[in-house]
C-alpha cells in the first residue's frame, strides 16, 4: 500500500470521527446561542413566559370583595345571630363574648355575670348589598334597646344592649341612628344601648354557633 493512499485513509478517519462526535444542533448551549433560529425561539418563549406572568400577577392583584365587620349585643346571642343570618348581604356570623375583663371566658363564667362580658354576635357583611346603617336599624328592631342589663326573661349585664364599633365611621353611623330614633320618639323610655369601641372577641363554644339552625328552629 502506497504511502499516499495510507495518508488519505488517515485523513478520512479523522474527518469521520469529527463528524460523529460533534454535538447535535440544539443540544449545546453554545450552538443554541449561535443559532439564529434558536435565538428567535428563545425570544418567543421569553415573551410568552412574560405574558403568562403578567396574567398571573394581574389575577393575584385583582381586588377581592370588600367586606366589613361589626359586633352587636342584644340579649341571648342565639336569637340575635339567627336574625342577622337571614339578612341579605350578611356573609357570616359567629357568637361569642366581648366587653369584659376575663380572657377566654367560658359560657358558665359569662353567665355568672362576673366577667363583664356581653353575649354578642360578630357580623361580616357586604356593604355593597347591605349598609352598616341598615344593619344598625335592624339591630334596634331585633330587640328592646330600652331594657337595662336584660332582654326579656334573660337578666344580667351579659344580656345588655350594645354596639361594638370597628371604626370611627361605624361609631358615627351608630350614634346618628340613635339620635334619629330619639328625635322620632320611637320609644317611651330612654335608649340604653351603649356604643363602644370593639375589643377582644372570644368565640363561644361550638354548640352555641348557629344554635337555632341546629335545632331547625328560628326566631
Amino acid at each position: 500500500m502506497s504511502q499516499a493512499f495510507h495518508q488519505v485513509r488517515i485523513a478520512a478517519f479523522f474527518f469521520i470521527s469529527a463528524f460523529m462526535f460533534s454535538p447535535l444542533p440544539g443540544c449545546s448551549s453554545s450552538t443554541s446561542l449561535s443559532n439564529p433560529a434558536s435565538g428567535t425561539a428563545r425570544s418567543e418563549n421569553t415573551k410568552e413566559s412574560a405574558s403568562v406572568k403578567k396574567i398571573i400577577k394581574t389575577d393575584q392583584e385583582s381586588p377581592e370583595k370588600i367586606t366589613e365587620k361589626t359586633t352587636f349585643a342584644a340579649g341571648c346571642f342565639w336569637g340575635v345571630e339567627d336574625k342577622f343570618l337571614k339578612v341579605r348581604g350578611v356573609l357570616s356570623t359567629r357568637v361569642g363574648y366581648t366587653g369584659g375583663s376575663v380572657k377566654n371566658p367560658t359560657y358558665k363564667q359569662v353567665c355568672s355575670d362576673e366577667t363583664g362580658h356581653a353575649e354578642a354576635v360578630e357580623v361580616v357583611f357586604d356593604p355593597a348589598i347591605v349598609s352598616y346603617k341598615e344593619l344598625v336599624e335592624l339591630f334596634f328592631k331585633f330587640h328592646d334597646p330600652t331594657q337595662v342589663n336584660r332582654q326579656g326573661p334573660d337578666v344580667g349585664s351579659q344580656y345588655r344592649s350594645a354596639i361594638f364599633t370597628h371604626s370611627e365611621e361605624q361609631k358615627e353611623a351608630a350614634l346618628a341612628v340613635i339620635e334619629s330614633l330619639i328625635r322620632e320618639n320611637r320609644y317611651s323610655r330612654p335608649i340604653a344601648t351603649a356604643v363602644v369601641l370593639a375589643g377582644e372577641f372570644y368565640q363561644a363554644e361550638d354548640y352555641h354557633q348557629k344554635y337555632f339552625l341546629k335545632l331547625k328552629k328560628g326566631c
